[in-house]
């Protein structure tokens, strides 16, 4: 069982910046049809100063910085018994290329389900520019299987 001493728990911050090449590439592996994406003046006429970062790339952030993985090892979860079970997002600004974003994260909740053989770990982040506006909120799920 997952300690629920972890709720609560804050990972390291993570910081990313958004460089447009990685920003087309991701908007390309994802199949996102919007030129707004993938073409400077197509996001310009759109009102962005520059790429916006595509829906979902956010996530890339914590993934890079691997402070999820080291979350779990820590709390002694499997990573051969971890799957991802729900991501969700909520956007408040554009983030784009050539912007910073920073990613704070906790854990907020930790439950189980079919008496243990499932449990849950649910992060919630915020991530911010370099000028400290709020961009996005992101929750994640982490399910255990035993």
């Amino acid at each position: 069982m997952i300690d629920k001493k972890w709720m609560g728990y804050e990972l390291p911050v993570s910081t990313l910046p958004l460089e447009r090449g990685r920003l087309r590439a991701f908007a390309r592996a994802v199949g996102e049809p919007d030129p707004v994406y993938v073409d400077v003046e197509a996001a310009r006429a759109a009102g962005y100063p520059d790429l916006p970062a595509p829906p979902t790339f956010l996530f890339a952030a914590e993934l890079d910085s691997g402070t999820q993985m080291a979350m779990a090892e820590a709390m002694g979860i499997s990573l051969a018994k971890l799957l991802h079970g729900e991501q969700g997002f909520t956007y408040h600004r554009p983030a784009c290329a050539g912007d910073t974003v920073t990613v704070r994260t906790r854990i907020s909740e930790i439950y189980d389900k079919k008496g243990g053989a499932l449990e849950f770990v649910v992060t919630l982040s915020e991530v911010r520019n370099q000028h400290d506006d709020l961009v996005a909120e992101l929750r994640n799920v982490l399910v255990c299987r035993h």
